[in-house]
């Protein structure tokens, strides 16, 4: 919390991340269970450290149950988790659609929240290599603007909690998740040149996934894109 002060970051703008071995849409009892608890655990420790979100990964239906069936699960796991914690909101991410992973679609995403008890808990991080990987067009001007206004109808921008800044190694749609740097992958700094200007986006705090470099040279980069 210290530190936190030092560099004038309040508990809303840090997102921790969650484990990438939890899966609380496992068809696996034993998994489920062990994700679930993690999940809890988790949301506790942010909550010891005085934070307000955490971020994770929906989970994966394995290819051994429905989808559907895995977004009953993800939310249920979430209400078992909220009821165990106070104040922290949990913060799902969307996906790129890679194998059997749940919540690359906006409807999934929207399906997990309209399951979930208490709406003021729960959240979205949007990743943009995900988005663009899963196959919605943020690369082009028309492209992004059908992508978010899809977004806020399906899901709503009330949700939007945070931002994981990517560019793709991959095509549009690859439905494979491989990060690359800001303008030296697929999307392009034109899509992210739109979103550092959409007024949406004032406020949400925003994180860097990129291969490792000079993190500060990107900062900077997407600092000059703004208007």
């Amino acid at each position: 919390m210290l530190k936190m002060e030092e560099y004038g970051f309040s508990p809303s703008m840090v997102v921790p991340h969650g484990s990438y071995l939890m899966n609380c849409g496992s068809p696996n009892k034993e998994i489920l269970d062990k994700s679930r608890a993690m999940l809890v655990n988790e949301l506790k420790r942010c909550e010891m450290l005085g934070l307000d979100i955490f971020n994770f990964h929906p989970g994966s239906s394995c290819g051994q149950i429905p989808v559907e069936e895995s977004v009953c699960l993800i939310a249920e796991s979430i209400n078992i988790a909220l009821e165990q914690t106070k104040h922290v909101t949990a913060v799902i991410e969307n996906m790129s659609c890679q194998g059997h992973t749940v919540g690359g679609k906006f409807n999934e995403l929207a399906g997990i929240i309209e399951r979930v008890k208490d709406k003021l808990r729960i959240g979205i991080c949007l990743d943009t290599c995900h988005m663009f990987a899963a196959g919605y067009d943020i690369k082009s001007e028309d492209g992004y603007e059908k992508v978010m206004n899809e977004f806020d109808e399906v899901v709503g921008f009330k949700y939007l909690k945070a931002v994981h800044l990517n560019d793709s190694k991959g095509k549009l749609g690859c439905h494979r998740d491989l990060h690359a740097n800001i303008g030296k992958g697929e999307i392009g700094v034109a899509a992210f040149k739109r979103l550092m200007n959409d007024a949406r986006f004032d406020d949400i705090p925003m994180i860097l996934e990129t291969p490792q470099e000079d993190y500060s040279k990107e900062i900077k980069l997407l600092n000059t894109l703004m208007d």
